[in-house]
């Protein structure tokens, strides 16, 4: 991990320079992604600033979290499963509400413990069937949905790329993203946020107005 100091500042850099690409003016939250990773290196990413740390799978970040003391704002950015929604007691935020079924059941989990979930809508821009997620175009009927849900608050997208698109797939994906926020904020919601770009396409990612970006191979190198 000694080198991560480097990384940390070369990343920083170029999301700097990729939003003065973009001109959207955004601030980026860098998510550091840990999965397949020790507990040793969340203590490494927020010893270089980084305060944000993402995890695909919940009992691998419950586990994280009951082996280091540092603090961070954990964000869950994998598929969860309705019988699980009870972690996210231990989550800052949910980036992948990729069903109506899930926030029906996140919603219920809100409400009971009296304080609603910061959520994040998945969209599936590309329509890839590996993907979960809304289709663009049921997303305006989703926003309109989700308003009677008490116990769900939207603060924004998400969104997945495909693996190895050209340029011109990513910025329409990333863009179809944005529309899909825009439409959120039209149904009365507080979308600010725009969850997308990975190590190999968050130069884009920002151009396209990311507000996260989530980064483990770029920050920590090739997973074994």
């Amino acid at each position: 991990m000694q080198d991560l100091v480097d990384r940390v500042a070369e990343v920083r850099g170029r999301i700097a320079e990729a939003v003065r690409r973009g001109g959207h003016g955004q601030a980026v939250r860098l998510v550091a992604v840990t999965k397949t990773h020790g507990p040793e290196a969340v203590a490494a990413v927020q010893a270089c600033g980084i305060e944000d740390v993402g995890e695909n799978r919940v009992q691998e970040a419950l586990d994280k979290q009951a082996a280091v003391s540092v603090a961070v704002r954990w964000h869950l950015i994998g598929h969860l499963q309705r019988n699980k929604v009870k972690a996210l007691d231990h989550f800052w935020l949910l980036h992948a509400l990729d069903s109506s079924r899930l926030a029906d059941a996140v919603d219920e989990f809100g409400r009971r413990r009296g304080r609603p979930v910061d959520v994040l809508l998945q969209v599936n821009v590309a329509g890839e069937e590996t993907k979960g997620g809304h289709e663009l175009a049921d997303v305006a009927r989703e926003a309109e949905r989700l308003k009677g849900l008490g116990g769900v608050r939207v603060i924004g997208a998400m969104t997945m790329a495909p693996l190895d698109a050209d340029e011109a797939t990513l910025r329409r994906v990333f863009a179809g993203a944005r529309e899909a926020r825009e439409a959120l904020r039209a149904a009365g919601h507080p979308a600010t946020e725009l969850s997308m770009g990975m190590s190999g396409d968050f130069e884009i990612a920002i151009e396209e107005g990311a507000t996260m970006v989530r980064l483990g191979t770029v920050l920590f190198g090739e997973r074994h």
